[in-house]
């Protein structure tokens, strides 16, 4: 059963309208709340304790008496009367999620607890955060053939086509430039740095070739500085290092490609040759990566000398990039097609064949796997973590939808972004304001996400 989020105040009580109070005081002298449903209510109660990291939101530290059948839409029109009785200021009301036993509240708290095998008989400790707003769609950029990969910056959006070329766009979506080079579809980009009126990013094809580009943004023209050949099949996915000095390379030849980004000649560089002019200096990978058994499907480094790999093979591996090696490998049970890093909080998500998203602790010694998130129809194709939100992360699919998840939400995404008509092959959330999808309908999909930055 659902009430509508109405509230009104009457003699210094308050009244929560579809909820019936039967026994109330003023809040100055509230030990326990105990309110009965309309409706056919479970007569069992429990004793529960609101807690909120958000000051702003805090309400009084006294145990409640509620009806287990409470479903979270209840909780939220009850905290929203408590702070207005307790804070004169407090007027807009507030949509919170609940956390209950480490987990978000989606149905009933009894179904919950339930499932969670928790006693109704000790006082329960529910908490309480400010629900992360709906995403806002606010363009749809259009391409002459399918999107593969996509990337923001704080301005710039820079995107690469089966048709072969590149793409710069603003933020506010203007097409700055279309630019060709490669001789097959780019399947990666990425910005590398950005000075005074100079921007560089790299590319990386089925060509087999990753090129290094310079963007001079107020002529708005631009040159290829270097091309990487050391690959011999396409290049699926590439990583810039979080100083801009190297990239890693991921391909169909099943290694993995360091690279110097530096666009100086310096001697340390491997044998570099002029190539035609419009091609710029050839150059060879800094280091060659050698384990899967099958293709590359994503690449992320950890830290200045790890770098962490997903493959077809069924495996994800963490490299010791000075050493050559493999410090750790993590075997899944589908092929993996893309994988994503969180300095936030040192976890991995990965994007998988059997329609599952996972999220993996390298760091634990027991169970690696420790959540598993379902609601994708389809193949997952792209994750993405939030660059400042440690709990929210992006997943897009061939069942054409783009999901919003909070880790501890794990059966139901907290929104779809809805709007692909075809498969979603890429999706991107480098600038926190922006959320960022590709796909082979041709569009270039962005949503502009509210109170983007910092962790509740």
């Amino acid at each position: 059963m659902r009430f509508r989020r109405v509230i009104s105040l009457d003699s210094g009580h308050f009244r929560l309208c579809s909820l019936h109070l039967y026994q109330y005081q003023t809040l100055t002298q509230l030990k326990i709340l105990k309110y009965k449903m309309s409706g056919d209510a479970l007569e069992a109660q429990l004793q529960v304790r609101f807690i909120t990291k958000q000051e702003q939101y805090a309400v009084p530290d006294s145990p409640y008496a509620i009806q287990c059948n409470v479903h979270p839409a209840d909780l939220n029109t009850l905290i929203n009367a408590i702070l207005k009785e307790t804070s004169p200021s407090f007027e807009k009301a507030v949509i919170f999620d609940f956390l209950v036993c480490g987990e978000l509240l989606c149905a009933s708290l009894a179904e919950h607890l339930q499932e969670k095998g928790v006693s109704t008989e000790d006082t329960l400790e529910v908490e309480y955060l400010e629900r992360f707003p709906a995403p806002t769609p606010q363009d749809c950029l259009m391409h002459d053939d399918w999107v593969s990969a996509v990337q923001a910056h704080s301005s710039w959006i820079l995107s690469g086509s089966y048709d072969n070329s590149l793409h710069i766009w603003s933020t506010k979506g203007q097409h700055k430039l279309a630019i060709p080079g490669h001789t097959s579809p780019v399947k990666a980009v990425s910005w590398v740095s950005f000075q005074g009126d100079q921007a560089t990013f790299v590319s990386g094809s089925h060509d087999q070739t990753a090129i290094l580009w310079v963007w001079n943004v107020s002529r708005n023209s631009v040159d290829c500085m270097i091309t990487y050949r050391g690959h011999d099949k396409g290049i699926e996915c590439l990583s810039v290092s979080a100083d801009g000095n190297r990239f890693a390379s991921g391909s169909w030849d099943n290694n993995i490609c360091l690279w110097s980004a530096s666009l100086a000649e310096e001697e340390n560089h491997p044998a570099t040759k002029k190539s035609k002019p419009e091609h710029g200096t050839t150059r060879n990978p800094l280091t060659t990566l050698k384990g899967h058994k099958e293709a590359i499907s994503g690449v992320q480094w950890m830290d200045y000398n790890t770098v962490l790999s997903s493959g077809w093979d069924h495996l994800l591996k963490i490299w010791d990039c000075d050493l050559g090696g493999i410090k750790q490998e993590i075997a899944g049970n589908k092929a993996f097609f893309d994988v994503d890093w969180s300095p936030l909080n040192n976890s991995i998500i990965t994007a998988s064949a059997d329609r599952h998203v996972r999220l993996y602790d390298p760091r634990s010694t027991e169970s690696i796997v420790k959540t598993t998130f379902t609601s994708h129809t389809g193949w997952v194709q792209s994750v993405r973590w939030s660059k400042t939100k440690d709990t929210l992360f992006l997943s897009a699919g061939y069942d054409n939808q783009v999901k919003l998840w909070e880790t501890r939400s794990p059966r139901t995404p907290l929104y779809d972004l809805s709007g692909h008509e075809d498969k979603v092959l890429c999706c991107d959330w480098s600038n926190p304001s922006l959320l960022i999808s590709g796909s082979s309908d041709n569009t270039l999909r962005i949503f502009k996400a509210k109170h983007a930055v910092g962790n509740a």
